[in-house]
């Protein structure tokens, strides 16, 4: 079977629990968005995942195999983080090469393609780069990285809205010509949640929940209305979460709106909107 398994994966670092018995299959050939707050565990699971760090228990299978110190496996991840971990005092033309070295299946032609369209100087050294331009260094080396499981950490820190809607472009273009799968981390999840085919969310370390976008969606919804028929509605029903306005409350309710009351009114609820009330304390 395809896919990244996380068994029962924890990691302590003292008196902090970043990550607490986390168990979940990454499908092979999915788009996959990451979603949690600040702190959640979100880049703890990526670098465990990536081989940075190591796991206090707990086990990570890449294709059937463990991942730990597997080069063969660790050869199908590709991470592009916050954090740049490219060689900075080298020239975008030269990091490609240096690049390539480590992932056999680097698309260097793609690679300068992309260069083009996002009108990166490929002469300038990375270091030199302003916070845009890097982060578009890095998901071009991601997308042209060729390999099986690419993971996204805040993809579009510092883009403008044109290269923004670029990337989102290139990457549903790859994924089809490709088919490998790409696993998104972002806060901005209403803009590219028509992309995410599955949701992974974290909370405080412990995962929430991984699903279908298409069934979180179509399993949840909002009902709106003055607050005492919503709590008289909802009274028996299961509610993520809740906003009030002065007198008007919207639940976010799990499951399908029936019998709905007149003076209720009921609307398909965001990804965004579920995501912050299923991680509200």
């Amino acid at each position: 079977m395809r896919g990244i398994e996380l068994k029962n994966l924890t990691k302590h670092y003292k008196d902090t629990k970043a990550l607490e018995d986390v168990s979940l299959t990454i499908e092979y050939g999915k788009i996959y968005g990451l979603l949690g707050r600040n702190g959640a565990g979100k880049s703890t699971m990526v670098n465990l995942i990536s081989n940075r760090i190591f796991p206090t228990s707990g086990e990570i299978f890449v294709d059937g195999e463990m991942s730990i110190e597997n080069d063969e496996a660790l050869r199908k991840i590709f991470t592009m983080s916050e954090h740049n971990l490219l060689p900075v005092d080298k020239k975008f033309k030269e990091a490609v090469k240096i690049v390539k070295m480590f992932y056999p299946d680097f698309d260097e032609d793609y690679a300068f393609a992309l260069a083009e369209k996002f009108e990166l100087d490929v002469k300038k050294k990375l270091m030199s780069l302003s916070t845009g331009y890097s982060s578009i260094a890095k998901l071009i080396m991601a997308l042209a990285s060729g390999a099986d499981y690419i993971f996204f950490d805040e993809p579009v820190l510092g883009l403008d809205a044109n290269h923004r809607e670029l990337f989102y472009k290139e990457l549903i273009d790859r994924y089809a010509n490709t088919g490998s799968t790409y696993i998104i981390s972002t806060h901005l999840i209403d803009e590219c949640a028509n992309l995410i085919e599955k949701a992974i969310i974290i909370d405080k370390g412990r995962l929430v929940t991984a699903e279908d976008t298409d069934k979180i969606m179509e399993n949840s919804y909002t009902v709106t209305g003055p607050a005492e028929l919503v709590d008289k509605y909802t009274a028996d029903k299961t509610v993520v979460g809740s906003d009030t306005v002065g007198g008007i409350k919207s639940a976010y309710v799990k499951g399908k709106a029936q019998n709905v009351p007149q003076g209720l009114e009921i609307s398909k609820a965001s990804l965004q909107s579920l995501f912050i009330q299923m991680t509200n304390d």
